[in-house]
């Protein structure tokens, strides 16, 4: 196990929804006094040159890299060049670089995304490669699969000691609610509690409604990838989810509850479901670093809806 009180410790892209969540949790709940954000506008994580500035700058001894250009299924369909280059490029020289500097270990989010689209569920990490990815968003969840790649051969070749953590998708207080990139449930939510307040009669949702997702707790995420750095260091990557699936019907019916919206729900199933049906094995996460998520989905969705409400009325 590695004591992270005296580490220092860089968290790539530690400004942004779950980096803030990590970069708090690991000050204050483990008492590092030198965790380091590399993130925008200091650091363009895409360039070479300002990756090695911030290694010969910060001089970390573990770096948790986080930094991503990510967004929903209409973000995914309009970005599928940029998504792919700008999270394979930033990850394949973060990796490269910590091993030229001699980090003593390096630990990588990758995505539920790089799944095959018709994985057996739970998906087990043992899957990951039985298929190719959902189409809308295969160019971001092959990218960070090939940062996989690089770690597991980085290990085998030269000993370098890097981990692959796969989340599903998060939730909760500081998500990002830009509809152009948001996620399912920040979407939802913005759209109910808009609504709501405009007096609207219904509310539109792309899709069926009949697709299932995993949510994971963005609170329970940090705490996941905390125990990893301190206790997991194998090569095989490792799924960090809540254990549950539910189906978007379910979870609208949820969000419009909790936002108090009393108008319609219309589908539009013109529109992409996505991949049909998500839900982790996180057998693994329990059993090599004790890894179980805390928070049920019904109690974080209050959590995330009270927290955008208060800062609406900013």
């Amino acid at each position: 196990m590695i004591d992270l009180k005296n580490k220092r410790i860089v968290v790539t892209g530690g400004r942004g929804f779950l980096g803030q969540h990590l970069v708090r949790r690991l000050r204050e709940d483990r008492g590092c006094g030198s965790v380091f954000v590399a993130d925008l506008p200091e650091y363009d994580l895409r360039e070479i040159g300002q990756i090695r500035r911030l290694y010969d700058e910060l001089q970390p001894d573990i770096v948790i890299h986080l930094a991503a250009v990510v967004g929903g299924i209409g973000a995914n369909r309009e970005n599928p060049g940029r998504f792919f280059y700008d999270n394979a490029i930033m990850g394949i020289q973060l990796i490269h670089e910590a091993y030229l500097h001699k980090i003593e270990k390096m630990v990588v989010l990758g995505t539920v995304c790089a799944y095959p689209k018709f994985t057996p569920v739970p998906f087990q990490e043992d899957d990951l490669w039985n298929g190719y990815p959902e189409e809308t968003n295969a160019p971001y969840g092959l990218a960070k699969k090939m940062l996989l790649v690089q770690l597991q051969a980085y290990r085998q070749q030269y000993g370098f000691n890097g981990i692959f953590l796969l989340p599903v998708n998060l939730y909760g207080p500081g998500d990002n609610f830009d509809p152009a990139y948001s996620h399912v449930i920040p979407a939802l939510i913005k759209k109910c509690v808009e609504a709501k307040a405009a007096g609207a009669d219904q509310i539109t949702v792309w899709g069926s409604g009949k697709a299932t997702r995993e949510f994971l707790y963005v609170a329970d995420a940090a705490e996941g990838i905390i125990l990893a750095t301190e206790k997991y260091s194998k090569p095989d990557p490792v799924n960090l989810g809540a254990g549950f699936e539910v189906s978007i019907s379910d979870l609208v019916s949820s969000i419009v509850r909790v936002t108090d919206f009393k108008g319609q729900v219309v589908w539009d199933s013109s529109k992409p479901d996505g991949q049909p049906r998500r839900r982790l094995d996180t057998s693994r996460a329990e059993k090599e670093f004790g890894f179980v998520a805390a928070m049920p989905l019904d109690s974080g969705i209050k959590e995330t809806v009270y927290w955008y409400c208060e800062l609406a009325q900013r």
